[in-house]
């Protein structure tokens, strides 16, 4: 087949590549000219774990091309994916779909016959009423376009394999329009015949869905780490607590892993925008368990800043602390919302030196903080520091022998929030080690 993704970002570029390798030709079109340079080189502009390896492999074949023509997109295929962002509105958390709107009314002049626009962008409910609308409006083929609604359940560092492999698809379309779903039905047909679940449904259930699912999950995060400020104080161990909590076949060990808690692109979003469009349909008590897991998922960045004061003082002038992790997760370079930089920026504001290290998130902090130090070497981040706070898990932090360490810092001291450091190892190697939710 023949297809458009709109919007080549984080999802497009990963929806665009995994497209081609299933076999289809691809345009992908972004309004970023240096964006488009760099897909069509084969490069994606982040970093993502096999993106690069298909967008080489396919832009090299003919079979993926990137444009910025609204144009030259409409005129290429009657299938059309939009990928395009909703970044949130600071002042009320809810989604800013001015870019989504404004991709639909520029491709939509170019629409002149039948086509479909499947628009996977994370929305509050009820969007998707307006895009038809839009498309009713500016398009010469009017009626004749079917809006499809096909959200995306991308988890960062997974994301070629999320595509590639899912463990759902969903349709949501207004009624039953045959056309469009055969025409989605075709494009994702070797991930259908692999056994996929399927959920054809309505337009306002699709567009309900990505933000329902992550507010799912941050909300079993949340848990555990409520969980973990309960086994502080009285002494158990969280992670332990969580193991037992798993074998329960209705909570599963998926999700339960206490720590810093969550950020990146999607979770704080989705579920900020959740709970402001729930407020605006006048669900505001409906979604105060939302609310909670927000405020527990805040209070696990600040049990950190306190715990460090514990072991330094309150005054942190003149104290050098050493940060392991930039990203909010391990295995990408997305910075936003990460828990691990909110926390340094909130040790460098208390005046504590914070020199932080991370193996692919450095030049996109450096941007977004100028003001802390950064060592790409996490041996040498360590030199002359009071105190060290293991922030992200990315698994070459936990191969560190801690011996190794030893006579660089100025004080032995480790607070490991994300709990995959040998706290027991630690010790004895003469360290003060300690863990959120563990003794």
């Amino acid at each position: 087949m023949k297809m458009t993704v709109i919007g080549c970002g984080y999802l497009g570029a990963t929806h665009a590549a995994c497209m081609a390798q299933l076999g289809h030709e691809v345009l992908g079109m972004d309004v970023d000219i240096d964006k488009v340079h760099t897909l069509n080189n084969g490069k994606a502009p982040f970093f993502e774990r096999d993106l690069d390896v298909l967008l080489a492999k396919h832009t090299a074949s003919g079979r993926l091309k990137f444009t910025a023509s609204y144009a030259e997109a409409a005129e290429f295929a009657d299938l059309h994916f939009l990928g395009v962002g909703t970044p949130q509105q600071p002042a009320t958390g809810a989604y800013d779909l001015s870019h989504l709107f404004d991709a639909v009314t520029k491709l939509a002049p170019g629409l002149t016959r039948p086509a479909v626009v499947a628009v996977k962008s994370t929305v509050p409910v009820g969007t998707a009423p307006r895009v038809a609308e839009l498309l009713r409006e500016h398009a010469p083929a009017g009626d004749l376009i079917e809006v499809a609604w096909n959200p995306e359940f991308l988890r960062e560092s997974f994301a070629v394999e999320d595509t590639l492999r899912p463990d759902r698809l969903v349709l949501g379309f207004n009624t039953t329009h045959s056309w469009a779903e055969a025409l989605l039905r075709q494009a994702f047909d070797k991930i259908i015949e692999s056994g996929t679940p399927t959920i054809v449904t309505d337009w306002a259930t699709a567009e309900l869905a990505k933000g329902a699912a992550n507010s799912f999950l941050a909300t079993k995060i949340s848990f555990i780490n409520t969980m973990a400020e309960v086994c502080e104080k009285s002494g158990a161990n969280v992670a332990e607590l969580a193991d037992i909590l798993g074998h329960d076949t209705r909570i599963s060990r998926r999700g339960l892993r206490p720590g810093l808690g969550f950020g990146g692109g999607c979770l704080p979003k989705d579920l900020a925008g959740f709970i402001a469009r729930a407020d605006e349909l006048d669900a505001s008590e409906a979604v105060g368990i939302l609310r909670e897991a927000a405020a527990v998922n805040t209070r696990r960045r600040q049990r950190v800043i306190d715990l460090a004061r514990e072991e330094l003082g309150t005054d942190l002038r003149g104290k050098r602390i050493t940060v392991w992790g930039a990203a909010f997760k391990p295995e990408t370079d997305d910075i936003r919302d990460s828990p691990a930089l909110a926390v340094a920026q909130a040790l460098h504001d208390l005046g504590a030196t914070v020199t932080v290290t991370d193996p692919k998130a450095l030049d996109n902090a450096r941007k977004l903080h100028p003001e802390l130090d950064y060592v790409e070497d996490p041996i040498a981040a360590v030199d002359d520091a009071d105190l060290l706070l293991h922030l992200t898990e990315w698994p070459q932090f936990s191969h560190i022998d801690p011996k190794r360490l030893a006579a660089r810092t100025h004080s032995r001291k480790v607070i490991d929030a994300r709990g995959t450091l040998n706290t027991d190892q630690w010790r004895d190697a003469g360290w003060m080690a300690r863990a959120l939710g563990r003794v």
